[in-house]
């Protein structure tokens, strides 16, 4: 089992590749990092909210369409996967943004 500093930097690590992936945006979206919470704006006013929960070691994402849990599942290429239905994380991450911010976005 991973260690809560491994685990943070996991996270960390995927944050900051997620607002890397923004920061190319055609669209006006706004992100703010604070408190280990990454919200996204969207140029609609449409929110996605990140935040970690590490007493159980997920990624938590809440989107106006509902709250996901993702896993970080190292044999699996060290890709997070939702517990739920086991999307990658990436594939989500894109779905959502297309839906919600009209725009394609590559968050492998």
């Amino acid at each position: 089992m991973m260690t809560e500093s491994e685990f943070n930097q996991l996270v960390d690590d995927r944050l900051l590749a997620i607002e890397e992936a923004l920061d190319e945006a055609e669209t006006d979206i706004d992100y703010e990092n604070s408190g280990g919470v990454l919200t996204v704006t969207c140029e609609n006013g449409q929110k996605v909210i990140f935040t970690r929960q590490a007493p159980v070691r997920q990624l938590w994402i809440a989107v106006p369409f509902g709250g996901f849990h993702f896993d970080y599942d190292a044999e699996a290429d060290g890709e997070w996967v939702c517990d739920a239905d086991a999307k990658p994380l990436a594939r989500f991450l894109a779905e959502t943004f297309d839906q919600l911010a009209g725009e394609s976005f590559d968050f492998s």
